[in-house]
């Protein structure tokens, strides 16, 4: 699930991810987010969270095997910032629901609340709705590109193998792998490193958080658990 030159690819293997151009992670080494000490630090956003603190939120993680820099938080919509919400559902506490129409991934919680993340889904006609569930989890996943891409874009081949884990490979830190009926689906959700996707349809259909969103959803989500897509 590949975004060719501005064109979504489908996922294979351990499926796809948002890109723009071959293997290009726009935006990932944006490095570790400045507020340039100009008082932006005690400014209030839209959604009530100050710079300050969405900066804590999405700051570099050091400890990974491959250390992942902070986002620049300006680059993402206040409204997609991690948080806590209202969510009145009937699924049992740890189940994941995804709405594309809005671009967000809920975890819900005890007491009629969920933790909401902000996301990037599949563009238009390669949108997907439906019960799945957690198949497997992989940290720092090898990513092989599909056959049809490789078709397209002969220099995609070198990785017909897999390519190895790392800041630089399509599926990012984490990945939670979407099964249905004991079938690899092909979807995931994935850990993006491009703040500027966030908000957006550009995937053929799975579903990226940014990589600090990603870990803490990760962390918390055992194989197994319930996945809910909700139509577009």
């Amino acid at each position: 699930m590949i975004v060719e030159n501005g064109q979504a690819g489908i996922g294979a293997d351990h499926g796809g991810t948002a890109q723009r151009g071959l293997l290009h992670r726009r935006s990932f080494l944006f490095g570790a987010a400045s507020l340039g000490g100009l008082g932006l630090a005690g400014c209030a956003t839209s959604d009530g969270m100050s710079l300050a603190e969405a900066s804590a939120l999405y700051g570099p993680v050091p400890a990974e095997k491959f250390p992942i820099p902070a986002v620049d938080v300006s680059k993402v919509n206040p409204k997609y910032y991690r948080r806590t919400v209202q969510y009145a559902s009937t699924e049992a506490p740890g189940t994941i629901i995804v709405d594309p129409a809005n671009y967000y991934v809920y975890r819900i919680e005890e007491g009629g609340t969920a933790t909401r993340y902000g996301a990037n889904v599949g563009r238009d006609g390669f949108r997907w709705s439906g019960d799945a569930y957690v198949g497997r989890k992989s940290e720092w996943a090898t990513w092989t590109p599909p056959r049809e891409m490789i078709k397209r874009q002969p220099e995609a081949a070198k990785w017909a193998r897999g390519m190895p884990g790392g800041l630089d490979n399509p599926l990012g830190a984490r990945t939670l792998h979407l099964y249905q009926n004991g079938a690899y689906t092909l979807y995931t959700i994935y850990a993006s490193s491009d703040p500027e996707s966030i908000g957006s349809g550009i995937t053929s259909g799975c579903v990226g958080l940014l990589s600090q969103d990603m870990i803490h959803l990760y962390d918390r989500t055992p194989v197994k658990t319930k996945v809910v897509v909700l139509p577009a």
